[in-house]
């Protein structure tokens, strides 16, 4: 069609290939788009779980990933990319999600070359520059050159009208609801050799983030030490990240309890079906924040601060920091007071109604004027 928009997605990890997973499959069923994914590589093996999950396929890779490499790297390699593949493809618009340094830097190559920007995920802010680092400053900067806003809630609608922001903006739900409902409804299970998911109350604990490297992961894994043996009707079930800063500490401090069980990440499926499965999260995880209370599991943030205010007023998830001493008291209540624990798994999830791509898709056919059919998913606001 020669009235087709071209729109480029742009995907480097495995939570942009989630979240971005939905939107893909939505414009690649409109007729009044020509859809490009480009890969900045910044994840391999974990990004392509995602992609064959969702059965998407890229249109490139830039291949950027290097052993230890510095965001300065990733920043770099990515913006010089995607400059080469913006001046050949001469998108009509470019589209990012959350604030990684992927995201920061596709939106940066595109305001470069004046190609309008959609951010999905925006508005989410804790107010703190260093934490999380660098993801902060990384959605910051990505607000300022975004000519369309995607926000996922009230609270991030408000954050972008406080920051001054330009660009128009939209209230669509988290599309991360709308690729767990898919997932969720086709009956994934996780099987983890050894593990008894009937004999024990399972826990699922993620840890990867910057701000808990050091010490803060060290008292992480001594509150998982005493949970264990407080509670022992209890097991943990722990996805190392694949990062060596991250998983040999806990492999050193957790890799001989015989009720914790270490895996290698398993991929979204999987993940799917053991929240699912899962007594109650622990994690620094940003995703399952919002994914966990759709499945009517309680989550613990492994946090100081977190971008996602709305699951803590909601009630569906409770901010315990990396203290061990806070995370076994949080976490003793949960698995001792049933009261506590059904409050927190039956609370309401803020995050959307799993149906936040096809909003997204109806605001860019209107931005580039692109006939569509009337739909029932309206604007939230």
């Amino acid at each position: 069609m020669t009235n087709q928009k071209r729109v480029c997605i742009i995907l480097g990890t495995r939570p942009e290939a989630i979240k971005l997973a939905p939107v893909i499959q939505v414009f690649q069923k409109s007729s009044g788009f020509e859809l490009q994914v480009i890969l900045t590589g910044q994840h391999r093996e974990m990004v392509e779980q995602v992609m064959q999950l969702f059965n998407i396929k890229s249109d490139y890779n830039l291949e950027i990933m290097q052993v230890q490499q510095s965001l300065n790297d990733i920043t770099c390699r990515s913006l010089q990319g995607l400059e080469a593949l913006f001046k050949v493809e001469k998108p009509d618009l470019v589209i990012v999600q959350g604030d990684t340094t992927t995201a920061f830097a596709a939106a940066l190559a595109a305001f470069y070359q004046k190609i309008p920007v959609g951010h999905v995920e925006a508005g989410l802010r804790t107010d703190d520059i260093f934490n999380p680092y660098p993801e902060e400053a990384n959605r910051r900067l990505i607000s300022q050159i975004t000519q369309l806003h995607f926000a996922p809630t009230p609270w991030a609608v408000e954050n972008l009208h406080r920051s001054g922001v330009l660009g128009e903006i939209h209230m669509t739900g988290n599309t991360v609801i709308d690729a767990l409902l898919s997932v969720a409804a086709t009956q994934v299970v996780c099987n983890v050799p050894g593990l008894d998911w009937e004999s024990y109350r399972v826990l699922l604990a993620t840890v990867h983030r910057r701000e808990n490297w050091g010490e803060p992961l060290q008292a992480i894994a001594q509150s998982f030490l005493q949970i264990l043996d407080k509670f022992p009707d209890t097991a943990l079930l722990l996805p190392l990240h694949r990062n060596p800063t991250v998983r040999v500490p806990l492999q050193e401090l957790l890799g001989n309890h015989p009720r914790i069980f270490l895996t290698e990440p398993l991929d979204y499926g999987e993940l799917v079906g053991a929240i699912g499965r899962s007594h109650l999260l622990l994690t620094d995880s940003g995703g399952l924040q919002e994914e966990a209370p759709s499945l009517g599991k309680p989550v613990l943030v492994l946090r100081d601060t977190t971008e996602r205010p709305e699951a803590v007023a909601a009630g569906t998830a409770k901010l315990v920091g990396t203290k061990s001493e806070d995370i076994f008291a949080a976490t003793a209540e949960l698995l001792s007071d049933p009261d506590a624990y059904e409050a927190m798994a039956n609370a309401i999830n803020p995050f959307g109604d799993g149906h936040a791509a096809e909003r997204i898709l109806q605001i860019v056919q209107n931005y580039l004027g692109i006939s569509s059919e009337t739909s029932t998913y309206t604007n939230l606001m």
